[in-house]
């Protein structure tokens, strides 16, 4: 959920009609690497290049000009996720883009994640708009360049010596992806099929890395619920459920509470590990923001069996830019106050 979103995202949820369903899936991978002193604390910076590109800079909280990775390095971050477009009109956050980012990344010792959007512009709960190449394809080709695309991007980073930990196919799908093929509500079963095209070409150029299924709000249990009964019951595959939580400065409180309840539902009902792959707050909020992210990051530690597997700021290095207002870095370049909670 991006703040230019936001309201279209709000009337989406208000009107989902959600069913409920009592099959697990699988059994919860056994990851020696997730304990808590090793929680993921990460961010996705994918505008990061474009704002350099646009003349923007980044400094330490002491003003002292920096990388920005260098810079969340150094608060506590050990990981960043970098979606991916098919072929967006500027070209940003197209393979090339991600490539570049990626090994900046891996150059500074982060971990990385993928995120698929299967579009050329935004995918989130009110767009899933198909790629312009991919318009007239039936589910049959869409599975095909779902698999073909994944496996070409998997392919690329592997060739630049990048082994992602982990890729979500899609991004927050609450009624599917790749409209209307792949719309959840009227065709849950093509939704699995899509889901399932990216898990197998993912897992075919690196069998390591971790599949993520992503929906927004994740305080909302129904929702989940509805998702994951449908995709278990297609027969789809993920290793990972994960999540975006983007509260109030009012109601954060109520809110991490009910993510916790559906992270351990989600546990406990299809044997998954559980991220929160999408957290963001007002700027101007940055105390508030701070005592959030510190409570959401303790409750995905809590989780039993360490199956919390860590927390990401959406795009934290963003300010005075493009109108988003949910960032984490001050007018003047340089982190606020909210950063430090990844210090812990």
């Amino acid at each position: 959920m991006k703040g230019i979103y936001l309201a279209a995202f709000l009337i989406f949820c208000l009107n989902v009609n959600c069913k409920k369903s009592d099959s697990p899936t699988s059994t919860i991978p056994n990851d020696s690497t997730n304990n808590n002193s090793s929680i993921i604390k990460g961010a996705d910076i994918s505008w990061l290049t474009q704002m350099e590109a646009s003349g923007y800079k980044f400094y330490t909280s002491a003003g002292a000009q920096e990388d920005c990775m260098q810079i969340l390095k150094d608060l506590g971050m050990n990981a960043i996720r970098l979606r991916a477009w098919v072929n967006p009109a500027d070209g940003w956050c197209n393979t090339h883009d991600l490539v570049i980012k990626a090994v900046r990344a891996k150059n500074l010792g982060f971990k990385i994640m993928i995120d698929f959007h299967y579009s050329d512009v935004w995918a989130d709960p009110g767009h899933q708009t198909k790629p312009v190449a991919w318009t007239n394809y039936n589910i049959d080709s869409l599975q095909t360049a779902v698999y073909n695309y994944t496996t070409q991007v998997m392919d690329t980073l592997k060739t630049n010596g990048i082994i992602p930990e982990w890729a979500q196919v899609g991004n927050e799908t609450n009624d599917g992806m790749l409209w209307e093929d792949g719309r959840a509500s009227t065709n849950m079963q093509n939704f699995a099929l899509l889901i399932n095209a990216g898990y197998n070409a993912v897992k075919a150029v690196s069998d390591s890395t971790k599949v993520i299924v992503h929906i927004s709000n994740g305080y909302d249990n129904s929702l989940f619920r509805w998702v994951f009964d449908g995709l278990s019951s297609n027969n789809a595959k993920w290793d990972i459920i994960g999540m975006s939580l983007y509260p109030s400065t009012t109601n954060w409180q109520t809110l991490d509470a009910q993510c916790l309840t559906n992270m351990n539902d989600m546990v406990s009902r299809y044997h998954k590990q559980v991220m929160i792959c999408e957290v963001g707050m007002p700027v101007t909020a940055m105390d508030t923001c701070k005592s959030f992210l510190l409570d959401i990051i303790s409750k995905t530690k809590s989780l039993a069996g360490n199956n919390g597997l860590g927390v990401f700021y959406w795009e934290p290095e963003s300010y005075n830019w493009q109108g988003y207002t949910l960032g984490a870095f001050d007018n003047t370049g340089k982190p606020t106050v909210a950063l430090n909670a990844f210090a812990n």
